[in-house]
């Protein structure tokens, strides 16, 4: 039996049965993924917002696009931390458990791209924990893992600044995890095409 369909039959919240039973089929979807938290501790950091840009048939679909904040202002104030930007910005908010829900609603079976992807996921996972939800299940991507291989390194890490001068990128004001999303995708698709891989 697939393991979606297994999955499916678990007591789980409504809204992640229907994201699982979007597995069934694959997706010719990517998606650029950007996640802002308070820290690098899955355990202890909390997202602050999402921003996500998809990619299909070698093209930036600008419409098809999703930013949520999320105030955490519990969080923020037991820890004496600030964040003016995602309080007062125009980016629309909603609470974790809301926001949660409509990105998984976003994501579909897409595949995922970011930069350090792996720890975007376990931020996701640990949320979906509280919710009593089981894990991301989306393939991904990491654009720096790419670009490694295609140096031939391992033994080196590059920021987002880095890969964006490497692969002459412009730099615009990156503010919003939107802007990193984009930022993302536009390296995917130089990464992509110097690689090889084909999206089909």
């Amino acid at each position: 039996m697939l393991d979606w369909l297994k999955n499916i039959n678990k007591p789980y919240p409504e809204f992640y049965k229907n994201y699982l039973s979007k597995f069934e089929k694959k997706s010719n979807r990517f998606v650029a993924i950007s996640i802002e938290t308070t820290g690098l501790n899955v355990e202890k950091d909390v997202i602050l917002s999402f921003g996500c840009v998809a990619v299909i048939n070698d093209n930036i679909i600008v419409g098809d696009a999703f930013e949520i904040a999320i105030p955490q202002y519990k969080y923020l104030h037991d820890n004496g931390i600030t964040n003016d930007f995602i309080i007062e910005s125009s980016i629309p908010k909603l609470a974790e458990p809301a926001a949660i829900e409509q990105l998984l609603e976003y994501l579909g079976n897409a595949t995922l791209i970011g930069h350090r992807i792996h720890f975007d996921i376990e931020m996701l996972n640990e949320a979906l924990s509280k919710l009593e939800c089981g894990r991301i299940k989306n393939e991904a991507l990491d654009i720096e893992v790419m670009h490694r291989k295609l140096l031939d390194i391992t033994d080196k890490s590059f920021s987002l600044d880095e890969l964006s001068t490497a692969y002459k990128i412009p730099k615009a004001e990156r503010i919003t995890a939107s802007d990193d999303a984009y930022t993302i995708a536009l390296l995917f698709l130089k990464l992509k095409s110097r690689l090889g891989i084909s999206l089909e």
